[in-house]
């Protein structure tokens, strides 16, 4: 790649890869440049190929092309630089003078490639100290001894010639410049290791915090829809809430987003700045001016102070609280309407439901007829079966549905926990169930004697007035609704809505344990009066 050219360089001259000016760059699909050789190595041994500024993933690897226009540009750049470079002549030359190729610190003079012939020949010569050509001399001399500054004194951090040691720094720790040069190399490279770490340890906040904006974006769009068109008859009465509602979850996107943006322009400001740095070391790491190199500002050589970005994070969660108190009224409006016409019109569509051994898990217990489940404190002896839930404390139906309408009660009465909905037909049987819609399962959980939840993603709390003895669940497969009833009260409990069904469902039902004697009541199949 391109050594960089000097710290004034323009950032878009620079890839972002190797951090150096550009060496026959090349423009990917989104629209950023990379040197070819750089992008091509990204690129190597990866199943997908993506931007490495951006993340945009493209279907085939891109016909990269040099960027003609921009190599000029970089061509002129390093051009012009180069120009504003001040040469050294030779100090021997008499008429047309000639640049010099070196100085010697012994001589005190500087040489172009032809008189400095004896220096390369003459034994006397040889000893002198010769350095790349310099402007600034007297830099390099004792001013008090007049002699090469050859030796570093670690004492003072200063650079001394050899009467120096003779003299005030007789005592002192000092080494040759040389030998100061290579540690203070070294620290130069540990500095630009850890910039560079820094550098992409905020590319790779950028690329967090932009997921995690996505994937609030995708949330809020979802609760967007899941928040409409729970029963058609209802629509003129959830308009204005639905109105609030979006208004509310837009606004607190805006905020999200504002948020990330914001603190991405940090994040670039940082990135600039050690950029910036990193050129100057860059310079620096390759220069053999030692002392030049040593008198440096010590600050170069430490790793610069930064914001530590580890903590910072962006909520990708929509705040399902706050969208609750929003839909408190509608609520209300809901639960009457359902209480009135709801149930009574479900019902009507009463399936006769058995549970399936064959499903069960092995410390539960089935009735003879199939319409009662509890838990048992031993593990049955039962045939192994694929259909069998080995850990989940569950068993489903013998009867699925892949359409239309159906219904069932489940008496509850007496229980601390429970849990009731429907699974579709892929359910995981063998290890842990994740209880929500993306997992295939629609259910409603009661924990702790008097904590319900709908187990969506995240799950819902839900504020009931009564504790439900009889449940009943009801199901519209075309329309991807599933609803929940205290059939005793004749209330609505919460509907699973705009949900996509693609295999058949079986009711699901579990009694939990036995929570030490208080939860031993069984789940009770009812019929449907």
């Amino acid at each position: 790649m391109a050594s960089s050219s000097g710290p004034s360089l323009n950032e878009e001259l620079q890839c972002s890869i190797c951090m150096e000016v550009f060496t026959d760059p090349v423009t990917t699909p989104c629209g950023h440049n990379f040197c070819k050789t750089c992008l091509i190595k990204c690129w190597t041994n990866t199943q997908t190929c993506f931007c490495p500024l951006c993340n945009e993933k493209f279907s085939k690897i891109p016909d990269l092309k040099i960027n003609t226009t921009l190599r000029e540009v970089v061509q002129h750049f390093k051009e012009k630089l180069n120009l504003g470079e001040s040469e050294v002549f030779c100090d021997i030359c008499d008429e047309r003078k000639q640049k010099a190729v070196k100085t010697c610190l012994t001589c005190q003079s500087s040489y172009c490639d032809s008189h400095l012939e004896p220096h390369r020949r003459v034994p006397r010569l040889k000893k002198h100290t010769l350095i790349n050509a310099v402007e600034n001399l007297e830099d390099y001399i004792c001013q008090k001894h007049e002699r090469p500054l050859e030796l570093f004194c670690r004492d003072d951090q200063t650079c001394v010639c050899l009467s120096c040691t003779e003299g005030e720094h007789r005592t002192h720790n000092t080494v040759p410049i040389e030998e100061e040069s290579r540690e203070k190399k070294n620290q130069l490279v540990q500095t630009q290791t850890d910039i560079h770490q820094m550098i992409q340890d905020r590319k790779k906040k950028i690329q967090e915090i932009q997921h995690s904006v996505e994937l609030r974006k995708r949330n809020t769009e979802k609760e967007k829809s899941s928040s409409v068109e729970i029963f058609t008859d209802l629509i003129r009465s959830i308009e204005r809430c639905q109105s609030d509602l979006m208004k509310m979850m837009e606004e607190q996107q805006k905020a999200a987003e504002k948020q990330a943006e914001d603190l991405i322009k940090e994040i670039h400001q940082e990135i600039t700045e050690l950029k910036r740095r990193n050129t100057e070391l860059e310079q620096l790491s390759h220069t053999e001016d030692h002392l030049h190199l040593i008198q440096m500002s010590s600050s170069l050589y430490t790793r610069p102070h930064a914001k530590n970005w580890t903590e910072i994070r962006i909520d990708s969660d929509v705040n399902v609280n706050s969208l609750k108190r929003a839909l408190t009224e509608l609520k209300k409006t809901l639960d009457e309407k359902l209480s009135q016409t709801g149930l009574k019109f479900v019902q009507k569509f009463a399936v006769d439901v058995t549970l399936d051994p064959d499903t069960a898990n092995p410390y539960l217990i089935l009735s003879d007829d199939g319409k009662q489940v509890s838990y048992g404190d031993v593990k049955q002896d039962v045939p192994k079966n694929p259909k069998r839930f080995d850990m989940g404390l569950c068993v489903l139906a013998k009867q699925g549905f892949s359409s239309g309408r159906f219904y069932y009660e489940v008496q509850v009465k007496g229980k601390t926990q429970w849990t009731l909905g429907v699974a579709r037909e892929s359910i995981n049987r063998k290890g842990e169930i994740t209880l929500s819609p993306e997992d295939g399962v629609w259910i409603v959980i009661l924990r702790n004697e008097n904590e319900y939840y709908a187990c969506e993603s995240p799950s819902v709390y839900l504020s009931l007035r009564v504790k439900p003895e009889k449940v009943g669940v009801f199901v519209d497969y075309e329309e991807g609704l599933v609803s929940f009833y205290d059939v005793e009260y004749r209330s609505h409990i919460y509907s699973f809505t705009a949900q996509t069904f693609t295999e058949k469902l079986y009711p699901y039902f579990s009694p939990c344990d036995n929570d030490e004697g208080k939860n031993s009541n069984p789940l009770i199949i009812t019929p449907v009066r």
